[in-house]
């Protein structure tokens, strides 16, 4: 079994279902008018410090735009229908290095149980890359 590349694996976690959540929040908006966090946060019951955190990995990504001052907020960087689901929960775990070194000491039980994810991850990436935000907004799943 050949290994998958990093960036063909997607994992679901909360960080990426907060993340899909904020998107879909983000591309029901219409008009060029910049949704603010404070919004995003009331409307989808997300704590404002968890959204920032959030909308950081978004914006690396390039999946988010943002603007300063009276009227800011954020804004999809593309069409919705040219985001995949993928992209999201990909961004939603570009975590820091803090975060990320953590997470290194963790081992796998075993050979076999690590094939076996890295196997539904690649699936899940397949599958989700297909799937764009308008797919989920109009309910076509």
């Amino acid at each position: 079994m050949s290994k998958t590349a990093k960036s063909e694996k997607v994992k679901i976690t909360s960080r990426g279902k907060y993340a899909i959540v904020v998107m879909v929040e983000l591309a029901k908006q219409e008009g060029d008018k910049p949704t603010p966090l404070f919004d995003i946060a009331q409307n989808s019951d997300i704590s404002l410090s968890y959204l920032e955190q959030l909308i950081s990995g978004l914006r690396r990504h390039n999946l988010v735009k943002s603007y300063r001052g009276p009227g800011g907020g954020y804004l999809l960087n593309k069409p919705a229908n040219d985001i995949a689901i993928s992209e999201i929960l990909i961004a939603a775990e570009d975590i820091s290095p803090a975060r990320r070194n953590k997470s290194k000491g963790k081992k796998e039980s075993s050979l076999e149980s690590f094939n076996l994810w890295e196997h539904i991850e690649g699936f899940l990436y397949t599958k989700l890359k297909a799937l764009s935000l308008t797919d989920v907004i109009k309910n076509r799943l």
